[in-house]
């Protein structure tokens, strides 16, 4: 009974040990490298220009079917007012705003998110993630491409 209690003891003492250490470690946020940092600014713009044509594509698309159509011409009568109404210009400002001033704490968390990724992550799954990622671009490039080709 007695060896029981002790190796309960001993237990809760290393919860407690892991507990503090990870808690010390949480206020310690390791900085990622300046390679991993690079190489995520390079997939995100990547991603954010298949959007952007994504989007362009789709807008051409859906443009040209409605051209004529009373739905196209309501929809088109609701964007120009929609661009000259003054609370729609205001509340463009204040998002634009909004996303000015939440910039920096972004950017601190993205870099925290990746330091943490660098130091506990991508030692075990770094090269499966990055064989994905390579393997998955020539389907990206087919199917949501960067650029008109």
């Amino acid at each position: 009974m007695i060896a029981y209690i002790s190796g309960c003891l001993n237990t809760q003492r290393r919860t407690l040990s892991l507990y503090l250490s990870v808690s010390v470690c949480l206020c310690d946020v390791p900085q990622p490298s300046k390679e991993l940092v690079d190489k995520y600014t390079g997939l995100k713009e990547t991603f954010l220009k298949r959007i952007v044509h994504f989007y362009e594509s789709l807008h051409e698309t859906v443009g040209t079917l409605a051209e004529g159509t009373i739905t196209g011409e309501k929809a088109k009568e609701l964007a120009e007012h929609v661009k000259s109404d003054q609370r729609a210009k205001a509340v463009s400002a204040l998002i634009a705003g909004l996303a000015e001033d939440l910039e920096p704490l972004l950017e601190k968390a993205r870099l925290g998110g990746l330091g943490l990724y660098e130091e506990y992550l991508r030692p075990h799954i770094g090269e499966q993630l990055d064989h994905f990622i390579t393997s998955v671009k020539p389907v990206l490039d087919a199917v949501l491409p960067t650029e008109d080709s």
